[in-house]
């Protein structure tokens, strides 16, 4: 193709581009804290990759990274949008956008590679599958803890038998919260905000952890009794935050398992990103020995140790290799094994944990 002209509006990166055969241009909606050490680094990694354009509420934000990565600023998402230069697009905005803008970008053509929680309500969430189906476009959701190395490792384990039948399992995402964390940091953070995230820590961590268990167990939630509140946080003017900072939840599984899922924002210490499963024929640890990432416990006390890598926190942000997968989903025409539709389990059974919370009551999912 001819290299694009410049254009007129005076807000824009002016920048020329030209496509390279076999690559395939990225646009990053939303330039905040996981786009800027995740995303936008682990795309600039990927020789298939092409960081082109940038948008964020913040115009400022999204120009300075245009100018790193040469690539153009949009004054809107619209404008990003319409451009036919741009193949796919990473969606990490706040969580009350998700289904809007990832349905907006499917209808563009571009495939969407959509942060966590997929949406704020199950409806939105299974449109998104559907406008997916529609038009014949690729959605991946950035469910990252499948693709840890001690995760992969031990789901292989698991189905070679090395604990038996999983009993029982206790999972759990903790940390301090993300007011120190996110672009923006402090107790106004928009994570607080429950008109633009909706959830808390059930719907930040989680959905991780939810989407793991059923990974690991090749199970799925079936019935969850949770308890879902704020305990700790507060915001700007000093009151409770609008959303959870805690939940903890017991989950049914499809194949007989039972156990539980913490997640929380008021771990004021370490953070917690362990599971642990326990079956007939031994115990299975990962990420909880500091020590050792993969620990298994055999029934006759033998221990053994698998040192495949250290998971990733806030403070020590290793590749997650979910660009380098999204890209390759693409350029192979091969659905992402971390679609949408995958991850519809974990979310109905986080939707149906805090109804189950509301309620006071167990709800079933996923029947």
């Amino acid at each position: 193709m001819q290299p694009m002209g410049i254009q007129e509006k005076p807000f824009f990166i002016q920048l020329r581009h030209e496509r390279i055969i076999g690559m395939y241009n990225i646009g990053i909606i939303g330039c905040g804290k996981i786009a800027q050490i995740r995303h936008i680094p682990e795309y600039e990694a990927c020789e298939e990759a092409k960081l082109y354009g940038f948008y964020d509420l913040n115009m400022q934000r999204a120009r300075e990274l245009a100018e790193k990565y040469n690539g153009k600023a949009y004054a809107s998402v619209e404008e990003l949008l319409k451009d036919k230069e741009i193949d796919a697009v990473s969606v990490c905005t706040s969580n009350n956008t998700h289904a809007e803008i990832s349905i907006a970008a499917m209808k563009a053509g571009k495939h969407v590679l959509c942060e966590k929680p997929m949406a704020i309500t199950l409806e939105e969430c299974e449109r998104m599958v559907q406008v997916a189906k529609e038009e014949n476009r690729y959605l991946m959701i950035d469910q990252n803890q499948r693709r840890a190395k001690a995760h992969v490792k031990a789901k292989e384990m698991i189905q070679d038998g090395k604990i038996g039948k999983i009993l029982t399992f206790r999972t759990t995402f903790g940390h301090g919260g993300p007011e120190t964390w996110s672009i923006d940091p402090g107790k106004a953070t928009w994570f607080f905000d429950k008109n633009k995230a909706a959830m808390g820590a059930m719907a930040d961590l989680g959905i991780h952890k939810t989407d793991l268990i059923q990974y690991l167990t090749s199970q799925t939630v079936t019935e969850t009794l949770a308890f879902i509140t704020t305990l700790d946080k507060k915001d700007a003017s000093n009151q409770l935050i609008g959303v959870d900072d805690n939940a903890i939840c017991i989950y049914k599984m499809s194949g007989g398992a039972v156990g539980t899922m913490t997640a929380s924002w008021t771990y004021y210490g370490k953070e917690d990103n362990s599971t642990v499963l326990y079956g007939t024929e031994g115990i299975m640890k990962m990420y909880e020995d500091p020590a050792h990432s993969l620990v298994v416990i055999g029934k006759t006390g033998l221990i053994e140790y698998y040192d495949v890598d250290t998971i990733q926190t806030n403070d020590n942000q290793t590749s997650s290799g979910i660009m380098k997968e999204f890209i390759d989903c693409i350029s192979k025409g091969k659905e992402p094994e971390i679609s949408g539709e995958s991850v519809l389990t974990a979310m109905r059974a986080v939707f149906g944990s805090l109804e189950s919370s509301e309620k006071g009551m167990p709800v079933k999912v996923n029947q």
